[in-house]
């Protein structure tokens, strides 16, 4: 199955409650994982979006402009039209339908999914990519969803011709097997953020997290 990306394999995901754990502000950490050689970052702020939180995400969003990253706001249409991002859904967000009169094409959208129905469903989404998850037990989200499971998501993946991102406790050692089971794209959290978290740190882990990436989608599938 040859499938467009709409994004990058590796798809690092800046949780600002995460970050303020290891004491490391998000333009910090976004300016660590461009560095290293990131190409899209997804901005998630739960809870109340201050304006401190907007001035950190504007500087999130300058910072992938100005290295031709691609920046993607979490849940937020409002805010992804305001800094001129791309947008990722969850499935109590603003329907996609609805996002897409925000956010007309060529805006990217994507949408999480976390079982075969909402996978069918969101299929017929005018979305760019999908979400599923999550893969394995995480700790990055309040009240998650079943787990889907590696061999799940291998029976998943022929159900859209959409690209797929895996999400949900992936790691540096089951990657491999998530790309193998026909992910396109790893979203990653809690495995991207080392303690402590310093930018040369983070950056190291980005640049170990790129290689398995690129190991992984230049196998033959």
């Amino acid at each position: 199955m040859v499938i467009e990306l709409a994004v990058t394999p590796f798809y690092p995901v800046l949780d600002t409650g995460l970050l303020a754990r290891r004491d490391l502000p998000a333009s910090a950490a976004a300016e660590a994982l461009l560095e290293a050689g990131a190409r899209i970052l997804q901005f998630r702020h739960k809870g109340f979006f201050s304006r401190e939180a907007f001035e950190e995400a504007a500087i999130v969003a300058d910072l992938c402009n100005q290295t031709g990253a691609l920046f993607v706001m979490n849940d937020r249409a409002d805010i992804a039209k305001l800094l001129n991002a791309a947008l990722h859904l969850g499935q109590d967000d603003l329907a996609p339908q609805d996002a897409r009169k925000i956010l007309p094409p060529p805006s990217i959208i994507g949408f999480s999914t976390h079982n075969e129905h909402q996978l069918l469903d969101a299929d017929r989404e005018p979305v760019d990519y999908l979400a599923i998850g999550p893969i394995f037990q995480t700790p990055t989200k309040e009240n998650p969803d079943p787990i889907v499971g590696v061999e799940r998501l291998r029976t998943l993946r022929p159900l859209t011709k959409k690209p797929l991102v895996a999400i949900g406790g992936i790691t540096r050692e089951t990657a491999p097997s998530v790309f193998e089971a026909g992910a396109n794209s790893v979203a990653i959290i809690g495995d991207l953020f080392p303690e402590p978290c310093t930018k040369a740190a983070l950056r190291s882990r980005a640049e170990e997290w790129l290689a398995i990436c690129s190991s992984c989608t230049s196998r033959p599938r």
